[in-house]
């Protein structure tokens, strides 16, 4: 079993930049790579942001926060991974660029080296395929966020290796981690049963059987969830919701793994979760009395957007039309209606009268 002392992980976003931390924290060299320069150093300012915090909170040491900074670097170029033991990969969840990774860094690692994946439900044997290490490749899938969440799921692809499968074990053990292994199945365990969950949640609010809080209440309350479907899915990201469930589906070839209109409609709005603010716009979600369908944002009254479409119009045709048409013909037929009432009444009595007398 090769014993890990140094780790590359590719992807600075909130698995990656999680998988960083926890892995300084143990002890470990890492060199984080993203090839988004921002990116990269918003992931360490937050972990760096991190390890603070939990220094000042007494979960961590001064001496083992000062430890974990020295053993992290950031790196803009894989090539800095040639002599890593172990990289772990935790990029978007899409097989064709991870497979192009793949292939990119089973060129520069040195032979010995694991390739490990977070992926949540692609295939590993087929990222395996296009590397010439198929024995040293492996899935291994931190839950979000990796500092907190005890656990780690294992796959093992068609030919991985009981030395890459112990040794990526014993690894996820160090970091504290409950180990649970899967075979190489479409969603693995955790994603096959929680993603349909998630995507029956989107289809009971699309179809309008509850709103969104009575959705999430009704699963934190009545099953003792701690978080709603549609809450958890929020803070996953609809988007990588979403591609789960597409992997699902095609893998598994089940309509009921089919995603739900409404999912798919938010994510081509760009409405990915909590880090595009998503819950604002969710609670606007109402059913179209003209449709039955779901728009995406309520419109309601005194909305600032609403008043000037209703003022604009309003004035041309209340202001100019109105003028003329009261002006002009009003004064002249009040004027002649009671000239002829007057006149013919007047005039026998006091027409006659009047106009001698002026």
């Amino acid at each position: 079993m090769v014993e890990i002392k140094s780790i590359g992980v590719v992807g600075g976003g909130q698995m990656g930049s999680g998988i960083a931390q926890l892995a300084a924290a143990n002890g470990l060299d890492v060199i984080l790579h993203d090839s988004d320069s921002t990116a990269l150093n918003n992931a360490l300012k937050s972990i760096s942001d991190n390890i603070q915090r939990l220094i000042s909170r007494g979960h961590l040491s001064k001496d083992k926060g000062a430890d974990a900074f020295r053993h992290l670097k950031g790196a803009s170029s894989l090539e800095d991974f040639h002599s890593v033991d172990i990289v772990i990969e935790a990029i978007v969840e899409s097989e064709d660029v991870k497979k192009k990774l793949f292939a990119h860094l089973d060129k520069i690692v040195k032979g010995s080296a694991i390739l490990a994946s977070n992926t949540s439900s692609i295939s590993v044997t087929r990222l395996a395929s296009v590397t010439s290490r198929s024995s040293q490749v492996i899935g291994m899938h931190f839950m979000n966020p990796p500092p907190i969440m005890k656990l780690v799921e294992i796959v093992r692809g068609a030919d991985t290796s009981d030395d890459t499968f112990n040794t990526t074990k014993y690894l996820a053990e160090r970091f504290g981690k409950t180990i649970i292994c899967s075979q190489d199945f479409p969603g693995f365990i955790v994603n096959r049963i929680l993603m349909p969950m998630i995507n029956e949640a989107f289809h009971a609010l699309y179809a309008g059987v509850a709103t969104r809080e009575d959705i999430d209440t009704g699963m934190k309350l009545g099953t003792n969830h701690p978080m709603g479907p549609l809450e958890l899915a929020d803070f996953i990201g609809l988007d990588v919701c979403l591609s789960i469930i597409k992997v699902l589906h095609a893998g598994l070839g089940d309509s009921k793994y089919a995603p739900c209109p409404l999912l798919v409609q938010y994510v081509d709005a760009g409405r990915l979760g909590k880090k595009r603010g998503l819950r604002q716009n969710m609670k606007f979600l109402f059913q179209c009395p003209c449709c039955s369908c779901f728009c995406f944002v309520k419109p309601q009254k005194g909305k600032p957007k609403e008043k000037p479409v209703e003022a604009k119009p309003a004035k041309p045709v209340d202001a100019k039309p109105a003028k003329p048409v009261d002006a002009k013909p009003e004064k002249p037929v009040e004027a002649k209606a009671e000239a002829k009432a007057e006149k013919p009444v007047e005039s026998k009595t006091e027409k006659p009268v009047e106009a001698k007398a002026e």
